[in-house]
């Protein structure tokens, strides 16, 4: 018997300094996706805090938490209450010095599915992640919910489609990809729409290329002092594998998207698009090569 049709759910939303209401916030969002049909429900980045990757500073580590833990808690016991799979963001403390920026998944009988460490960390102005976070270990990964089988990458992942494809040979119709991105302020006016635009189109094409999902969850609003810091740019939008997107928020405001997610038309975009039967793995060898520039 084929998967069935499921329903995804992707809260776009505002954090605060509060790790406590950015938790109550997200429980209401989750709850608003659950009423209107959404059986996936899938979180932004790191969203029990502000980004506190704008700045290096230790003190930012006592936001830590282990896994299982706190968030995990409180999201599995929401998932069981609503009758839903989560899935959440956690800054992991998984032992002392060793951090991670960790997707986590939780069922809907509120055990944990699984969950994925990021592995690719960013250091890049007001990005400053290789501070906190140790590369993830797990190495690329798909979970099985009550509803259907998810793939699960964080943020910077997304520019990768090596991290796409081995996420997508272990079979999700849905890549989520929990996301803090925004703009440098002083950027927007003349990179601000390309920016967004290729940040679309690199996620729009791990759809078509692997014949699958995509669901970026994005947070908004605007984080650090007047002038300077990020503007997170929302966005969030699923698409399915035909790259188009069918559905998709705005730049500015807390949202709630829900869509749905047809294994057949995954089948379907696979069987006209071969892509998968096309690869050649023989041939393949040099990926793993840091470059191949001419000596």
């Amino acid at each position: 018997m084929r998967p069935s049709r499921f329903k995804v759910g992707l809260v776009q939303m505002r954090c605060g300094a509060d790790p406590g209401r950015n938790l109550k916030a997200a429980e209401r969002h989750i709850a608003a996706a659950s009423r209107r049909g959404a059986q996936v429900v899938c979180l932004p980045e790191l969203f029990r805090s502000l980004y506190f990757c704008q700045s290096e500073d230790h003190a930012h580590f006592s936001l830590a938490e282990p896994v299982p833990g706190p968030t995990t808690k409180a999201l599995g016991a929401l998932a069981k209450k609503l009758r839903i799979a989560i899935v959440g963001s956690v800054f992991e403390r998984r032992a002392a010095g060793v951090y991670h920026n960790t997707a986590v998944v939780l069922d809907a009988d509120g055990g944990m599915a699984g969950i994925y460490r990021k592995m690719h960390i960013p250091d890049d102005p007001l990005y400053y992640e290789k501070f906190y976070f140790t590369p993830g270990d797990l190495g690329f990964r798909a979970f099985d919910t009550r509803f259907g089988r998810v793939g699960t990458l964080v943020c910077w992942d997304q520019w990768y489609p090596e991290a796409a494809r081995l996420t997508a040979l272990q079979g999700p119709s849905v890549l989520f990809y929990p996301t803090a991105i925004g703009w440098h302020p002083s950027e927007k006016k003349a990179w601000g729409s390309s920016q967004t635009s290729a940040w679309q189109t690199i996620q729009r094409s791990h759809a078509i290329a692997n014949g699958l999902y995509v669901a970026a969850v994005n947070r908004v609003g605007h984080e650090g002092p007047k002038g300077g810091g990020i503007e997170f740019f929302g966005a969030s939008f699923v698409c399915d594998p035909y790259g188009r997107t069918i559905a998709e928020a705005s730049h500015d405001r807390e949202e709630v998207l829900v869509a749905e997610i047809d294994p057949e038309t995954v089948e379907t975009a696979r069987q006209h698009w071969p892509f998968l039967r096309d690869r050649r793995i023989d041939a393949y060898g040099p990926i793993t090569e840091r470059t191949l520039e001419r000596k």
